[in-house]
């Protein structure tokens, strides 16, 4: 049986082809799973996607009358996918439960200092042999407040780092982290952890309780020199919202690597096209604001863990095994 995997970058494909090597053949391509690209698959009864593939009900419709079966997302996210059609069609839905929440915390903390002591200004001007210190002010971590919205396992790596900072630690959640408890965190309402921190970043899945979390309201409410980190999902921030605030010159600094209308951009050469989306086009100006393209579970330990859960996955549905992967089970 072949395998057809949407979305693969260059770096995956051999890891994903060695990962299904004495299993069953995998057809990787570089597009994206949209409605102009669902025909593709075709013949397939198995389709693996990417985070930013659309999996909405027309694509699936499409994808079930091809002969698509199974969908194993490589990815924990699956806001993407309309489970109750795929249900409705018939069809199994997997993702990847767990992956190194080491790469994304780090990556989480590379964007905070990154943006804190202006790494990409400095770069930017030693390159042209400017090697002056201007604007390059930055501040010590140790003594200052983390705020962790979400303190599952990202949350949890990255508290530990900001305990290695020697920082205070304020977290939000639906329940508490004892492990973040024993590291001297204190849960207090949203409103106040936004009040109280120096650096906010983001660990929340994205879904309608979450969406916009961080609103104009919330915005107003962070201190005017924060520092705003998100590589969760991108809609958990109104872009728009973010944006008015930081044209009135607030935030120390924001990382971003998501963004909520990524879709169509991310992961994509978009170098020699007009740019459309007039949010993102103003964020990347801002001489405070790094953005990156969805890159923070992008190392080769997460990434080797993904292909393992995806190959996993496949197996477990040819031999009519359901995991804890599973969203919607094979009728």
């Amino acid at each position: 049986m072949e395998i057809l995997a949407f979305g693969v970058q260059a770096d995956e494909r051999p890891l994903i082809e060695k990962a299904f090597e004495g299993h069953h053949e995998v057809r990787c391509v570089g597009v994206f799973l949209n409605e102009d690209t669902a025909p593709i698959a075709a013949g397939y009864e198995i389709i693996s996607t990417s985070v930013n593939a659309d999996l909405g009900h027309r694509v699936l419709q499409t994808l079930a009358a091809g002969g698509t079966q199974l969908i194993a997302q490589r990815s924990t996210g699956f806001n993407n996918i309309d489970l109750k059609v795929a249900e409705r069609l018939g069809m199994t839905v997997a993702r990847v439960s767990y992956y190194s929440p080491y790469s994304v915390a780090e990556f989480a903390w590379t964007l905070a200092m990154a943006v804190n002591r202006r790494i990409v200004r400095a770069s930017n001007r030693t390159r042209d042999f400017d090697f002056r210190l201007d604007g390059l002010l930055g501040r010590d971590m140790r003594g200052r407040t983390a705020g962790v919205l979400g303190t599952g396992k990202i949350g949890e790596a990255f508290t530990r780092i900001a305990h290695g900072f020697g920082m205070n630690l304020l977290g939000w959640d639906i329940a508490e982290n004892p492990a973040c408890v024993e590291l001297g965190m204190k849960y207090v309402p949203k409103d106040q952890l936004l009040a109280e921190s120096d650096l906010i970043t983001l660990h929340v899945p994205l879904m309608p309780q979450t969406q916009r979390l961080i609103d104009a309201a919330a915005l107003r409410t962070m201190k005017d020199d924060a520092i705003l980190v998100n590589s969760s999902r991108g809609g958990l921030i109104d872009s728009a919202a973010l944006v008015a605030e930081l044209r009135e010159g607030r935030f120390t600094g924001v990382g971003l690597d998501v963004y909520e209308a990524e879709a169509g951009l991310f992961f994509l050469d978009k170098s020699l096209e007009a740019v459309e989306d007039d949010t993102l086009a103003r964020l990347v100006t801002f001489p405070n604001v790094l953005v990156t393209s969805h890159q923070a579970y992008y190392t080769v330990d997460a990434v080797g863990q993904i292909i393992d859960a995806t190959v996993q996955n496949v197996l477990d549905y040819k031999a009519g095994r359901r995991s804890e992967n599973v969203l919607v089970p094979r009728s």
